[in-house]
């Protein structure tokens, strides 16, 4: 049990019903999980008003409201809190209720649109590997040193962060790197933590159907290096256009990396293959396993925030050296023919572009490259033509492809993605509803040495269709493709 009056340090109130010494269990903003002595915290979301259900709270035995407006009807056993914003609110008691976790450990955020999972993910991987006790919070999974949680969210809301945080401290943890997503910014869920530091990777087309302007997108990645505190660091991608304006207001120690513009640190490469790739950081050579010019910047970030953290370069470069490829990114696998299929998460033009460009400079030039593809339902529209104009230009052949429909049709999804092909690229493009139809077609089409991209889904083990989601996973279904045209 916690002190209402504890929990409430530092949250801006307007007025208090009732009385703040009152003793809690635990912090509900789901009115379904709402349980005796609990707070309920009525939260304003895009489909749904917390403020509905502040009764059917009550009648579960919640004895705190934390509102924005008062109801018509206050009981007398209630302690009604008015703020002007509940979502500042539950992330700054979210913190309070479990004793500041972030304020112990040293929690690094991670934001951009493409780049987070991997960067977050290898960053654990090094401290571990560095002899650290380690956390993760990403998309992929949470870590709570060797102790794995599955994530449902890039940032979950404010309550679970804290908690896993509070796990972490409890574990021994040291340091916590942490995906941050432009949703969780938004909706302050990362409101009331103290970071460490931040990287920002890059930024480009993609959650507009969310944000609405590019610009706004922007504002909200910026408004995460602009709470960053003095001691903190933050650190940018200076090759991408918004690297600059990220740090524009930020009162952290200001540093920046890049591949081609002159920065604080600097990443050459050397040689490439689809073995890996040697790279040039701060004057001194290292071989990784990890492939394309965007995983060079990804490993600088990583080396640069690993410095920034106190560890030693040769460490750190002995370390990277040792670091295996994030599960769903970039992940291969070859078959008896010599068909490479690679499995990458590339779900915006961008990262699509960055996988292409990766695979045709390596290659030969004499082998095909065919793309299987798809775009998310009920997500942002205008990158579908640009997905599928960058696939069928940068592709011998572009399979288009359900990804996770959700609640649209898919059918609609593929017409959406074929208006952006151009006329010259039209008869290098296929499209195949069903995604496992999809992936055989591809291995159908492949003779020795060619290379099969699979792109969009990455880690994720499932597809949604409808609402429900059924199996499926992107790397087994090629594996049984490869295995039956063995037989």
């Amino acid at each position: 049990m916690k002190n209402l009056k504890d929990i409430l340090y530092q949250v801006s109130i307007n007025q208090v019903f009732g009385f703040t010494d009152v003793e809690v269990n635990s912090l509900v903003f789901d009115s379904r999980k709402v349980q005796k002595n609990d707070v309920f915290i009525a939260q304003k979301g895009v489909r749904f008003d917390g403020h509905s259900y502040i009764e059917k709270a009550i009648s579960l035995g919640a004895v705190v409201i934390i509102c924005e407006d008062f109801p018509a009807y206050k009981r007398e056993d209630v302690t009604y809190v008015q703020v002007s914003d509940t979502n500042l609110a539950l992330a700054i008691m979210a913190s309070n209720f479990y004793n500041n976790p972030s304020k112990i450990l040293s929690l690094v955020g991670v934001t951009g649109t493409n780049g987070k999972t991997t960067i977050a993910s290898l960053l654990y991987q090094l401290f571990k590997k560095a002899g650290y006790k380690v956390g993760l919070l990403s998309t992929v999974k949470i870590l709570v040193d060797e102790t794995e949680f599955k994530a449902t969210h890039t940032t979950p809301d404010s309550v679970t962060i804290n908690s896993y945080l509070d796990k972490m401290i409890e574990s021994g943890v040291d340091y916590c790197f942490m995906e941050v997503s432009s949703h969780g910014i938004h909706q302050k869920r990362t409101e009331g933590l103290t970071f460490a530091g931040g990287v920002f990777t890059n930024l480009s087309h993609d959650h507009l159907d969310y944000h609405e302007t590019f610009s706004e997108y922007r504002n909200v990645k910026k408004s995460f290096f602009d709470s960053l505190s003095k001691p903190a660091f933050a650190l940018t991608n200076i090759d991408d256009k918004n690297g600059d304006f990220m740090l524009q207001n930020t009162k952290a120690i200001k540093k920046t990396y890049a591949l081609k513009t002159l920065a604080d640190y600097k990443v050459k490469v050397l040689e490439k293959q689809f073995s890996g790739t040697l790279l040039k950081i701060d004057e001194s050579e290292v071989w990784t396993k990890l492939i394309g010019r965007f995983n060079a910047l990804n490993l600088l970030a990583i080396f640069a925030t690993a410095e920034l953290l106190g560890l030693e370069k040769l460490e750190i470069l002995t370390i990277i050296s040792r670091l295996e490829n994030v599960s769903g990114r970039f992940e291969y696998v070859l078959s008896e023919d010599s068909v490479t299929a690679i499995i990458d998460y590339a779900h915006t033009p961008d990262a699509l572009k960055n996988v292409l460009e990766t695979i045709n400079d390596i290659r030969t030039g004499n082998e095909k490259v065919i793309t299987v593809v798809g775009c998310g339902g009920d997500r942002d529209r205008a990158k579908r033509p640009k997905i599928a104009h960058i696939a069928s230009q940068l592709s011998n052949q572009a399979i288009f492809t359900s990804d996770n429909p959700r609640t649209e049709n898919a059918q609609t999804i593929l017409d959406e993605m074929e208006s952006g092909v151009s006329a010259e690229n039209y008869k290098k493009t296929l499209s195949i509803l069903d995604r496992r139809q999809a992936i055989k077609t591809a291995c159908k089409f492949s003779e020795s040495g060619d290379i099969i991209l699979v792109a969009g889904k990455g880690h994720e083990d499932y597809q949604e269709i409808n609402g429900v989601r059924t199996h499926f996973d992107d790397l087994e279904e090629v594996k049984n493709c490869f295995n039956q045209l063995k037989k």
